[in-house]
């Protein structure tokens, strides 16, 4: 005989399961006791909603979901925010809620909320397991849907007498590969045809084309095909290298200098587009370039978004199909070339300014300048994403984490934790501002109780200054977004890690290196001055997109 909590257990390090990430409860305590004689490690957090959070980053970085647990009712519920993270920004997780025992009732109604039905509009599947026996079946099937393109996030409801519930022993269920559906040879010949016949046409790599299993057919194609290309900012870091085709990453959806050459061109092949993400272009009913959508899904129709020709399938497959056919048969236009050097001139403007408290484009260039190639950048959700998708350039695939689909705040430092777990021989930086810093900073003590090597910048206005700066945008007067904060560096040497604060721009650079080369947690205060920047963005936007004066 065995309990249903060691089936539950067992299932999922027949799944390969390493960690559980959460915050258990009484309702969950025969699970933890299996746990606890189990290969699995559970990672204690200090809140759900963080607990969620690295679990969804788990399964962005590596293709395979990430699990978190936590109690009924004030937990679950907890969970919704990182369920929705990992639903709008397709991150496999399971999320493992427990529940009051469902053959009794003796605690009547106390903390009991319908999760099952809470979970249904913010996850893939959830259900409610009645049946100790049912856990191997139950487990597998979760997994599958999980990994499933469109992956995402998985909910399962234990009751605390399920999981209790002695059953003779059940075999677990083995784990096979899942393979994506190839797209039709005539619709890739359609899709060949139309670049060959298109002038100027321009790649783009959406979220879809971010995920862990297409580096290297995505990083082939664009070196085979050799056509310009740019990103939406999940779509950013596709790719492995330096390319001398990149043309920049749309960190707004028009009046952006990249839009520039979606101006200029008559085709763009938008690999993976998901549009979930805020636009990285608005698409035009007539006059526009036209759009081939290539996607293991067909296209959302949006007034916006509304492919002329789509190419449905495994996206790897898809793009080495397209490269066999495309490859050495086309020519970048040369004026593309010439208007991408334009741009990318641009993103380095003030990079180096000393102004103080520092600008972020001064920021994101001395960040990149003390990270190596495959050093690791999560940002949380702020003013400071902007300039970060515009201005960092990435080498190695994955290596700039960031949010445009849920784009909540609070998940910039779990979403590092993970990070560093997963890459502890890397560097791993969070760059979160002070008000997203603040939702979820007590992970600060998770993270030195784990030994993580991690170096935390808080971009400190003591505003919320993507708020603000909308407000400017959109003419109104500068009210209700400031705050004050704490002592930062008190504050994390308060949870026995390290702490700076830079006091000048020349010193950004020194203090980061001697946080990485000093190990362990280390948060660096940084001051931020978004005003002169938040000018220069309100007036490219009314302006539309910027004039590049070509030779």
């Amino acid at each position: 005989m065995t309990k249903g909590s060691d089936l539950l257990v067992a299932a999922l390090e027949n799944e390969g399961v390493d960690r559980i990430f959460g915050v258990p409860g009484e309702e969950n305590l025969d699970v933890v006791e299996s746990l606890r004689t189990s290969k699995i490690e559970l990672v204690l957090t200090r809140h759900e909603q963080a607990a969620a959070f690295m679990a969804a980053t788990h399964g962005r970085l590596t293709g395979r979901p990430g699990v978190c647990i936590a109690t009924l009712g004030p937990g679950a519920l907890n969970f919704s925010t990182g369920a929705a993270y990992a639903h709008l920004g397709a991150m496999p997780m399971i999320l493992i809620t427990g529940q009051k025992a469902i053959m009794s009732a003796k605690q009547a109604r106390f903390q009991i909320v319908d999760v099952v039905a809470s979970m249904k509009p913010l996850t893939k599947m959830t259900r409610q397991i009645v049946s100790a026996a049912s856990i191997p079946a139950v487990v597998r099937d979760a997994f599958r849907v999980a990994m499933e393109e469109r992956p995402g996030p998985v909910h399962l409801e234990l009751p605390e007498d399920i999981a209790g519930e002695e059953v003779a022993n059940v075999p677990l269920i083995p784990v096979h590969p899942l393979e994506q559906p190839v797209a039709d040879p005539r619709a890739i010949a359609r899709a060949a045809e139309m670049i060959l016949a298109s002038k100027r046409p321009l790649v783009m790599i959406g979220a879809a084309g971010n995920r862990p299993r297409l580096v290297e057919p995505l990083s082939d194609f664009v070196r085979r095909v050799k056509l310009p290309f740019f990103n939406t900012q999940m779509g950013k870091g596709a790719v492995t290298g330096g390319s001398n085709l990149y043309v920049g990453t749309a960190a707004l959806s028009e009046g952006d200098y990249v839009h520039q050459a979606v101006d200029r061109a008559d085709l763009i092949i938008a690999i993976g587009h998901d549009t979930v993400e805020k636009p990285p272009f608005l698409m035009q009913s007539a006059g526009g370039p036209k759009v081939i959508h290539v996607g293991y899904q067909s296209a959302t129709v949006e007034q916006v978004y509304h492919p002329d020709a789509e190419v449905i399938g495994d996206i790897g497959a898809t793009v080495t199909a397209l490269a066999e056919r495309l490859g050495g048969r086309l020519e970048a236009d040369p004026v593309m070339l010439e208007l991408r050097q334009k741009i990318l001139a641009h993103l380095n403007d003030r990079s180096e300014e000393d102004r103080f408290p520092i600008t972020p484009q001064r920021i994101v260039h001395e960040i990149r300048a003390v990270m190596p190639e495959d050093g690791m950048v999560c940002l949380d959700n702020g003013m400071y994403k902007i300039w970060f998708a515009r201005n960092y350039r990435t080498h190695v695939a994955n290596t700039l984490l960031l949010d445009n689909a849920l784009a909540t705040m609070g998940a910039g430092l779990p979403s590092a934790m993970m990070a560093a777990m997963l890459h502890p021989q890397r560097r791993v930086m969070a760059v979160c501002g002070d008000g997203g810093f603040m939702m979820n900073s007590q992970e600060m003590e998770t993270a030195v109780r784990l030994g993580l090597n991690l170096v935390v910048v808080i971009l400190n206005d003591s505003a919320y200054g993507m708020i603000r700066w909308k407000q400017a945008v959109d003419g109104f007067a500068d009210y209700g977004m400031s705050f004050g904060n704490p002592d930062f560096v008190a504050y994390a040497k308060a949870y026995s890690a390290k702490g700076s604060r830079v006091g000048s721009a020349a010193e950004l650079v020194p203090t980061l290196e001697a946080a990485f080369e000093g190990g362990g947690v280390h948060l660096v205060e940084v001051p931020i001055d978004y005003s002169e920047n938040t000018r220069v963005l309100v007036e490219e936007l009314r302006n539309k997109t910027p004039d590049i004066e070509l030779a």
